[in-house]
Parts: C-alpha cells; structure tokens; sequence
C-alpha cells in the first residue's frame, strides 16, 4: 500500500495556531490549581492534562491572529491563566499561613516538614491543608474551575484581555488572603492569648512555680483542643470562600473583557 505524496495539509495549519495558544492559558491554569496541578503528581500528567485541555477546545475555538500583535497576545494569554490559578490558589495559601500561625503559638513551629508546593511547611499546616483539597474534591469545585476556565474562551476570546482591569484584581487577592488566614486561625490564636494572660496572673501569683513547664504543654493542650474544636467552622469558611472563588472567577472573565 503506497501513501499519496499529494495530501493536502494546509487544513490543519489554523487547528495547530488554534492549539498552541490554547495551551499557553491551559498550561499555566493547570500548573496553578491544586491537587491536579500539584507537585505530588508526575511531571507527565500535568503536561498531559494541559495538552488534553487544549487538544479537546482546539476544534470548536476560533483565534484570530494578527502578525504584529503575536506577543501581546502570548502575554496576554499568560496573565489570563495567571488570575484563573492564583483566584483559586490563594485560599490554600491562607490555610498554610494560617497553619504557620497557629504553629507559632502553640510551640509546634519547629517541627517543620517538606510541602514541595510551598517550601516548609508545619505539621498543622499540613494537616489543614489536607483537610482543605478533601473539601475542594467533595464540593466538586475543581469540575467547577474547570468548566469556568472553559467558558472563559466563550465570553474571554484569546488576545482580547483588558490588563489594566485585571491586575489590581489579583494583586488585592494578596490583602484578602492574609484577612482569611487570621480568620481561620482566629479561635486559636485569641484562645492562646487568653490562656497566657492567665498564666501571666497565675505567674505573679505563685512566682516560685516553674511557669515555663506549665505554660508550654497547656498551650500545646488548648491550642489542639482548638483546632479540633474548630473544624466545623473551618469547613463553613472554607465552603464561603470556594463559592466566593468561582464568584471571582466570573467576575475577573467579565473585568477582562475588552481591548
């Protein structure tokens, strides 16, 4: 059996554009997002999970390319997936910082351990932050962020960003996400205070006492006793932010439009 010499190719030339940029806010979207984009998985599935993205859009996704606008375009395309992954990325970068801080109270910040997302990490802010990609997987928020992140070729076509709307969008992500990690570390961290005011008081009381053995095991004691406590408004915090997220999704794609 002999293959043809004059097969026509010029047919896919617009499917192998249309490809390449959708992989460009694919790629970054996915390497952002958590748990399928995170540094436990293969290097392979990540890539292949943004290949597959791109693959299944290239065909029903027209982009328009003007020669003297490629790398505005690439930039463009870039940022896009930028604030898709950082809108969803922040909250569990305040579950971490709120997990450091209510180490750092405890006493426990010393046992640290390796998090390949974020560097060190403290054991309670692992703890939470496996407590947190449970509650993203049973919410089905990652089906959610995708099919946002797919619609947003519908009503966001490529190269058409406003930068100017965007940016101070996802720059004021960085303010909100300090305010939620002291709200969830919040009971802990105020219970730890009143408990070493009162070992103030019980210091000047019996100054002879050897504080410092009681003052560290009983903040160890509350600080859990805490945490445990407060799992049921963890998850109440963590559902308002996951649907505020896709809300911010929304409203970054209807920011962005425009020239």
């Amino acid at each position: 059996m002999t293959i043809p010499n004059n097969i026509n190719t010029e047919f896919l030339a617009p499917y192998i554009t249309n490809f390449l940029v959708i992989l460009l806010r694919s790629s970054i979207f996915v390497t952002l997002i958590p748990i399928i984009g995170g540094k436990e998985l293969p290097k392979q599935f990540r890539i292949g999970f943004a290949v597959f993205i791109a693959v299944l859009l290239t065909p029903v996704i027209k982009v328009e390319i003007h020669e003297n606008s490629i790398f505005m375009l690439i930039v463009k395309e870039l940022l896009v997936g930028f604030a898709f992954g950082f809108t969803i990325r922040f909250i569990f970068m305040a579950v971490n910082l709120a997990g450091q801080l209510m180490s750092q109270g405890i006493g426990l910040s010393a046992g640290s351990v390796f998090n390949p997302e974020i560097g060190q990490s403290t054991q309670i802010s692992e703890i939470l932050g496996t407590i947190s990609m449970l509650y993203f997987l049973v919410l089905d928020v990652h089906h959610e962020v995708i099919y946002i992140f797919v619609k947003s070729y519908e009503f966001l076509p490529a190269g058409q960003l406003n930068i100017e709307s965007v940016i101070p969008v996802v720059l004021s992500l960085g303010n909100k996400m300090f305010v939620l990690a002291l709200k969830i570390g919040a009971p802990v961290i105020v219970g730890l205070l009143i408990t070493n005011i009162l070992i103030g008081f019980l210091s000047k009381a019996a100054p002879q006492m050897n504080i410092y053995f009681i003052a560290l095991p009983l903040n160890i004691f509350v600080g859990l006793l805490l945490i445990i406590l407060g799992i049921p408004v963890f998850e109440y915090v963590l559902r308002i932010n996951f649907t505020d997220m896709n809300n911010e999704l929304t409203r970054i794609i209807a920011l962005a439009k425009g020239s």
